[in-house]
């Protein structure tokens, strides 16, 4: 596991493993008095792409924190534990509802948690376009 920062794009391969193993994340977004909404999701993690995806329902608090934010994006983080272990991954948010990215999203989703999610056609992405990274193992 790297220590860190990481630069996101080019993690660590410990720091790699760790966001390709099952585990239960959280997205920490901002209400609109600025308060933080932090709630737990799936989140996939694609260095080559310098995004970290969310799927989600687009009625959910998330995704209006995200949508209110404007179009230049909102202001994230997600973050995984396990025991001493722990990653960041921050960024701009954006929700997309494209088909092939929600797509995208989801096959990753599938990928990583071994399941695929039911259909939901009011299903959208959160796409964090990563800045930061950090962790410790």
């Amino acid at each position: 596991m790297a220590s860190y920062p990481v630069d996101p794009r080019q993690p660590g391969a410990a720091y790699l493993s760790f966001w390709r193993e099952r585990h239960l994340c959280t997205l920490t977004t901002l209400r609109p008095d600025g308060s933080p909404h932090v709630v737990p999701v799936g989140v996939t993690y694609d260095p080559e792409a310098g995004l970290a995806r969310v799927i989600t329902n687009k009625s959910s608090a998330k995704v209006g924190h995200v949508l209110a934010a404007g179009p230049d994006g909102a202001r994230v983080a997600v973050c995984q534990v396990d025991g001493a272990r722990w990653a960041t991954l921050e960024g701009r948010a954006r929700v997309s509802t494209d088909p092939a990215r929600v797509a995208e999203a989801v096959r990753r989703y599938a990928e990583r948690y071994e399941r695929t999610p039911a259909p939901n056609p009011s299903r959208v992405v959160i796409e964090i376009e990563l800045t930061g990274a950090m962790g410790r193992g």
